[in-house]
């Protein structure tokens, strides 16, 4: 694929931020999965262990484990190594206090897999009020 691609989802967090995609088709664990003061992926059976969610537009699958996840994900925000949005595409409770904690724009229920569509480097654009991403292939 080349170009832009242009996907429609459901609003989780308002406002609009864009960034360079991390993608993963797992699941990311907050507590335990995440180092909230650094923004590193330390989950050393993950794919993306050793890289940094901050700043990146983050998609996913979902969250695994326990509520401790939302914690994990608005200390990565207050210390500054917050993702800059969230793209995912199974819905939770876990997952939905995450978003809204952390305070980035946040889609979900998109009408393609994002973490098939979208590929780490892409670069993306997410209009959490609209529920549109728009992914400017690498």
């Amino acid at each position: 694929m080349s170009g832009i691609i242009v996907l429609q989802g459901k609003k989780v967090v308002g406002g609009i931020a864009e960034g360079e995609a991390l993608v993963t088709s797992e699941y990311i664990s907050g507590w335990g999965g995440i180092e909230p003061t650094t923004g590193m992926i330390i989950d050393l059976r993950h794919e993306l262990a050793g890289k940094s969610i901050a700043g990146k537009v983050l998609v996913y699958q979902g969250a695994k484990g326990s509520s401790g996840w939302s914690g994990a994900f608005h200390q990565a925000r207050t210390n500054g190594f917050a993702p800059a949005a969230m793209i995912f595409n199974e819905m939770s409770t876990k997952i939905a206090l995450g978003s809204v904690v952390t305070r980035c724009p946040a889609v979900t229920g998109l009408d393609q897999d994002p973490t098939k569509v979208i590929q780490t480097g892409d670069w993306v654009k997410v209009d959490g009020d609209k529920g549109i991403v728009e992914t400017t292939k690498k």
